[in-house]
């Protein structure tokens, strides 16, 4: 069998064709897209239909490349936004994007209805200001005329599924993430939804992964020129996905997602609801077959992007900086110059990133950087400082001691992103596959069709299947230092 996995991320997307053979995995990319944001009228949102589009492609390009020969479609993506459904059967209004304005207050004002403790006891997750909670309190708050008309809330892979098959299903990893599920009673929370006067009935009870979702509807396929192909229910929060791509041979692992967020933590086989998971504001997300996801999100190397997307509109030439040139100026920079704290809100969506983080050393009594070189390493030393820091706080609130440190998703491409973590952490850092999240995805769909028996065999299916690359620890007296140097600056314990 070979299934076809959509992975979308904050930037791109793409679909994998999968399938097992001689006892190892094996991918081919079938079409990649970009994933561009559009502002309209000072509001920032998803461009759903382009999505779409490129999804149907996918599918066209997937079929032929496949010769014909694809038993089902899973689709994860990034969480916490939606689409609302109308009493029609059609999208009112194109998504917010998590990064749009309209949350800024919206946290705080749900605190002043709800309590924080309250709200974490009940659903167990990290406390941001665009989870979806907070997204549907501002549409209420406003009086949002799309709200009063919805008759279903879709989250992104339940909406693009809704559009290729008609149906529509809410599936459980992505709800979790909300702040409107709770795990104790393995439903929506009516308290915190009435408390924002949101009406339960829009939000449809979750699926599992592994289930089968709906068929390609018959305009789809005739459009295509495709079977009515099943759709798999799989991890559909991307990390959900990349965690189940883990390739850990034990079942106490930590990990890291890497990408435009991090998301770093451990899978437990039930949420931990304790006041020091509220304390840290851990988060406890839904994984694949019965388990949970107890991390933190952190800003990742969506501070590298945005510094290289800012210096290149400020060059005269117009011309794309490298990675590579990025990463060997780093190299070459003072260590430990300047650091910064990677989830300092001033980041989340700044006009100009490097002026950003100068303007926080400034801030904090640090030399400022300047140059490429000085703002990519402060980034890098910074994020595997606070990756030191997470996994510290992910083994007390557990009670593990892990002996190294597995990293998936695109980020292990950042070679020195990777030494750093090693050396910051003091432990071994284990990475690949770059292709976490669609392997996940792609070992849900071989589960479900019985080609493979269990996420444990899935896991070293993919590690037989895939290089990994061991960085060990550098220096361990110097990051020790600066790691002490890190916490009294942005006041962690």
């Amino acid at each position: 069998m070979k299934a076809l996995a959509f992975d979308l991320g904050a930037g791109s997307g793409r679909a994998v064709l999968g399938w097992v053979e001689e006892g190892r995995i094996v991918i081919e990319e079938a079409h990649r897209f970009p994933n561009e944001p559009v502002r309209v009228g000072g509001r920032f949102h998803w461009d759903i239909l382009r999505l779409y589009h490129e999804i149907k492609q996918g599918i066209r390009n997937a079929w032929r490349i496949s010769n014909e020969d694809i038993s089902s479609i899973g689709i994860d993506s990034w969480a916490v936004d939606f689409g609302l459904i109308g009493g029609n059967g059609e999208l009112l209004g194109n998504p917010y994007h998590y990064r749009d304005t309209h949350t800024a207050t919206a946290m705080e004002e749900v605190f002043a209805i709800v309590p924080d403790a309250e709200i974490f006891a009940r659903t167990g997750i990290q406390f941001l200001p665009f989870n979806t909670l907070y997204q549907l309190h501002a549409l209420k708050r406003d009086q949002n005329p799309l709200l009063a008309q919805a008759g279903h809330l879709l989250m992104i892979p339940d909406l693009l599924r809704y559009f290729l098959s008609g149906d529509m299903y809410s599936e459980f990893t992505n709800a979790t993430t909300t702040q409107a599920f709770n795990p104790t009673a393995g439903d929506w929370d009516e308290r915190l939804l009435g408390a924002i006067g949101i009406n339960r009935n829009i939000l449809l009870p979750p699926v599992k992964p592994g289930s089968v979702v709906g068929r390609l509807r018959d305009s789809v396929t005739q459009e295509l020129g495709v079977p009515a192909i099943p759709l798999i229910a799989v991890g559909e929060h991307d990390t959900a996905s990349a965690v189940a791509g883990v390739p850990a041979l034990t079942p106490s692992f930590a990990y890291l997602s890497c990408g435009t967020w991090s998301l770093m933590g451990t899978e437990v086989p039930a949420p931990v609801l304790t006041g020091e998971a509220q304390r840290l504001n851990f988060t406890n997300e839904g994984g694949v077959y019965d388990t949970y996801r107890l991390l933190k999100n952190i800003m990742g190397l969506w501070l590298l992007e945005e510094s290289k997307r800012a210096w290149e509109r400020e060059s005269s030439g117009g011309g794309k900086l490298q990675y590579p040139e990025l990463l060997d100026s780093a190299s070459q920079a003072a260590p430990f110059r300047s650091l910064i704290d990677p989830d300092d809100l001033r980041f989340l969506n700044p006009d100009h990133m490097p002026s950003a983080i100068a303007a926080y050393c400034r801030e904090t009594g640090q030399p400022e950087p300047v140059t490429k070189g000085e703002i990519v390493r402060c980034i890098l030393e910074s994020l595997a400082l606070k990756y030191r820091y997470v996994l510290d706080k992910t083994q007390s609130l557990t009670g593990s001691v892990f002996e190294g440190l597995h990293i998936v998703g695109g980020g292990i491409q950042n070679e020195l992103l990777c030494r750093f973590t090693a050396s910051a952490i003091g432990k071994p850092v284990w990475a690949g596959p770059a292709e976490g999240s669609a392997l996940g995805n792609l070992a849900v769909q071989f589960i479900s069709a019985g080609e493979v028996s269990d996420i444990a065999e899935a896991r070293r299916l993919i590690r037989d299947s895939f290089p990994i690359t061991t960085y060990r620890p550098e220096d361990p007296a110097v990051w020790n230092e600066a790691y002490s140097t890190f916490n009294q600056l942005i006041g962690l314990e």
